[in-house]
């Protein structure tokens, strides 16, 4: 079996616990406005590699992978496009070097196509961009619902998620859609820990290269304090849910 890859990081210290191989599929079904790596967009880039030829990919740096509490990362681009080689590259992870393994996924993606996947995932880091059905549209390309089915589900199996959020001032920083976030975490029984990313413009030079226009041109990098103040609703919203009976 063969999957799509756009690229590989034998150090990645940002998607996981610990250090991590970090694999970036090919091909995604969304189009994010504020998305840094817009070059694995397309289903039909990158190159074509086998199970084993990642394998052998990792092999040298999996002691410091174990000994740090590190494993593998598969992110993308979504990887859900490509469940099944997913699944096949995780499950021979364990086996052979006993790695622990993330998903990075936008969730865009039925669960019975996901099935197998999640036998050898541990971990579900899984971007939640916008809850308001309209917005997240205009930002994504794409609905919401078959994303929050998707959370629904992980929460119903007990799949450890992360739960990660794209600040962008203006964009998805209202008090309103903060709230309806943290609302919707407290229903579910799996998060182990919700990150707030602020945006950033480091992909901007992609969109150029390609010949894109950035929709996000202008757009800040929220402060500190404006960080910790979505966080500070998040919470305060997820409390009040997931105390309710």
């Amino acid at each position: 079996m063969k999957g799509r890859i756009h690229s590989m990081d034998t150090f990645g210290t940002v998607d996981g616990p610990g250090i991590r191989f970090v694999l970036f599929m090919q091909g995604c079904a969304l189009q994010c406005q504020f998305c840094h790596n817009p070059d694995t967009w397309d289903t039909k880039g990158g190159r074509q590699v086998t199970v084993e030829e990642v394998l052998r990919e990792i092999e040298p740096y999996v002691p410091y992978y174990k000994s740090s509490g590190g494993g593998i990362t598969v992110t993308g681009g979504e990887p859900t496009l490509q469940a099944p080689f997913v699944a096949q590259l995780f499950k021979a992870c364990k086996e052979r070097f006993g790695l622990h393994t993330a998903l990075d996924s936008s969730g865009f993606c039925e669960p019975s196509h996901a099935g197998e996947l999640m036998q050898y995932t541990d971990l579900v880091l899984l971007d939640l961009k916008q809850l308001n059905n309209e917005k997240h549209e205009r930002l994504t390309s794409q609905p919401n619902d078959r994303i929050l089915k998707f959370a629904a589900w992980l929460s119903a199996i007990g799949k450890p998620v992360w739960i990660r959020h794209v600040l962008i001032p203006g964009i998805t920083d209202q008090a309103g859609d903060l709230t309806l976030l943290g609302e919707f975490i407290g229903h579910l029984r799996n998060v182990e820990k919700v990150e707030l990313l602020p945006y950033h413009r480091m992909g901007v030079y992609k969109w150029q290269q390609l010949g894109r226009k950035y929709a996000l041109e202008g757009v800040p990098t929220p402060t500190d304090r404006e960080v910790e103040r979505a966080r500070e609703l998040i919470e305060a919203a997820r409390r009040v849910t997931a105390s309710r009976p």
